[in-house]
């Protein structure tokens, strides 16, 4: 993130919430682009995140793909139902195992003009069910669209972005997943209102 910086690149974090390390977490976001990933690592850092990403991202993006790769990440075929949902299952039972942390853009694929797609649930639902002690942590993503409108090459010079850690949710406050996930996006959708 900090190499980013020589395009001015104006950055800001926002967490004012104590988030627990000893029970599993699921990081709820919005999906922009590549640049969404390295935040969450950081921010999240002394909760290991793991990723459910499309398996294309598991080679050729220095660092990124590596740890993917390394890390315990859920790397899916979105052609293939059988071997996501596999792959999230696995990443459930990981992260209630070790305490560590899931990270899912429930949109499916990253929005090129930062207007969210609606969240989709069956994967949130996948790892609940394997880590049912998981604390749910909306995460919204702002501008990093912009960082990449050309592509990845050029990226764009000024663009301000902000990464901004919402309160967490319990998911045994409600009545069922597709409830909890519509108040995710909610929250992240009002984030993204006011900072347009």
């Amino acid at each position: 993130m900090r190499l980013i910086y020589i395009l001015a690149i104006r950055i800001s974090y926002n967490n004012k919430y104590i988030i627990p390390n000893n029970r599993p977490l699921i990081i709820v976001s919005n999906h922009q682009g590549a640049y969404d990933i390295p935040p969450i690592f950081w921010i999240f850092r002394k909760h290991w995140p793991k990723f459910i990403a499309k398996k294309e991202l598991g080679k050729g993006i220095p660092s990124v793909s590596y740890n993917l790769k390394k890390s315990g990440s859920a790397l899916i075929d979105r052609k293939n139902r059988y071997q996501s949902i596999e792959e999230i299952v696995r990443l459930g039972k990981l992260i209630h195992k070790t305490n560590t942390a899931a990270a899912i853009f429930p949109e499916g694929t990253r929005s090129k003009t930062g207007k969210m797609r609606k969240f989709k649930t069956a994967g949130i639902k996948s790892l609940i069910e394997q880590a049912p002690n998981a604390l749910i942590v909306p995460f919204a993503i702002n501008g990093n669209y912009k960082i990449e409108s050309n592509g990845m090459f050029p990226l764009n010079i000024g663009t301000k972005v902000e990464y901004t850690v919402l309160e967490p949710i319990e998911p045994s406050d409600f009545e069922s997943i597709e409830s909890m996930v519509e108040t995710c996006q909610n929250r992240i959708q009002e984030i993204i209102d006011k900072q347009y």
